[in-house]
């Protein structure tokens, strides 16, 4: 609130770093600081701190509706309800913290509902509303990529990125002066923000030294980007194509895909399959962070239970993993084991999401396909 009061008048300030607070300049994009501009005026100035609890219930609420219809799209069963309702990490989140990654992550599930009704222009706004609160969102853009292409063909999937790199920069419009532009985009979207080591959930268990190290920054730039490669390779793109190759060459060549091919890719956009891919991006960019807060969980917590259920996992053993996420997300300050037990069921769930999605559709069809374009 402090930040924002300097970019609403009589300040009108648009240099980001001059939007300072207790916590430093702000390091959020801009529709942030439109949300909280908003927030400002609602709860006199932040001080009404019942009326901004009361707005992030009716959040928590809408995001939980969001869930569950995504979920009921993708047939999940009712019961995963039950782990979903009785987070106390995640009502500590919306309802105590008030961080704005509550913001985010309904904006995310209303793109992932879009997904589950193939409403590509849905998905797309909403990510892209998402990704100007938090840049947290850049995590489930490849599978994001993927859908989008295969569900609305290249011509549609250009026009919509296009839409969203529009609706981005004219968001950020009251700060893109000639010198303001550069401090935005480097504060906003800073891919190398250095973390401190006592906030940190996920690496508690490393000396302080070797997490600060750029080596331990490289190290898990490099795992991420390779697991991103092998499911899009093995995942993410075999409803339409027979491997990453293969769907370059095919959708760059789009004007040689017949209706009936792109809309047998659409429809093979299954709710399971863009919920398996969207929710496994997230957990694979949360196993492999440099540093996760606990913020974080508001992105995990609610993916949780889907991933867990797909990988074929018994009742048991779903509401189990839960459990066990949760008590080692609420220990505080983080501990040893605690941190390994975060790192360890991260894993557990690309696994889970590695192991519940198919490899292939019509394996002999797309490799004659293939064979066509070469």
């Amino acid at each position: 609130m402090i930040q924002v009061a300097k970019f609403l008048p009589p300040s009108y300030e648009t240099n980001y770093n001059k939007l300072t607070g207790p916590t430093g300049p702000c390091v959020y994009p801009a529709f942030h600081v439109y949300i909280h501009s908003a927030l400002y005026y609602v709860t006199d100035k932040g001080e009404d701190i019942k009326l901004a609890q009361v707005i992030y219930a009716g959040l928590y609420l809408c995001t939980l509706a969001l869930v569950l219809a995504s979920y009921r799209r993708a047939g999940a069963p009712p019961w995963l309800l039950v782990p979903l309702i009785l987070s106390k990490r995640l009502h500590s989140i919306f309802l105590l913290r008030l961080f704005n990654d509550c913001w985010a992550t309904f904006f995310f599930w209303l793109a992932v509902y879009g997904a589950t009704r193939k409403r590509w222009s849905i998905m797309v706004l909403a990510w892209t509303l998402a990704l100007n609160v938090k840049m947290t969102m850049l995590l489930p853009l490849p599978a994001l990529g993927a859908i989008l292409v295969q569900g609305a063909g290249t011509e549609r999937a250009v026009f919509w990125g296009v839409v969203s790199a529009i609706t981005t920069m004219g968001s950020a419009a009251p700060f893109m002066g000639t010198e303001e532009a550069p401090i935005y985009f480097r504060q906003a979207f800073d891919l190398g923000r250095q973390f401190m080591y006592k906030w940190t959930v996920n690496w508690m268990f490393i000396p302080e030294e070797a997490f600060l190290s750029k080596q331990f920054a490289y190290t898990f730039l490099a795992a991420h980007a390779s697991i991103l490669l092998a499911f899009l390779h093995y995942k993410w793109v075999r409803p339409s194509s027979g491997g990453l190759p293969h769907f370059v060459r095919k959708y760059l060549n789009y004007t040689a895909i017949e209706a009936v091919e792109q809309d047998k890719g659409s429809k093979r956009m299954t709710p399971q399959f863009v919920m398996d891919a969207l929710l496994g991006s997230i957990v694979i960019g949360m196993m492999c962070a440099r540093s996760l807060h606990y913020q974080f969980y508001s992105y995990l917590g609610w993916a949780t239970p889907y991933i867990m259920w797909r990988s074929g996992a018994h009742l048991v053993r779903v509401v189990g993993a839960c459990a066990l996420q949760e008590l080692a997300w609420l220990i505080y300050p983080q501990t040893e084991w605690g941190s390994i037990s975060v790192v360890l069921l991260l894993a557990l769930q690309v696994a889970s999401s590695w192991q519940s999605m198919p490899t292939s559709y019509d394996p002999v069809a797309l490799a004659k396909e293939e064979k066509k374009l070469q």
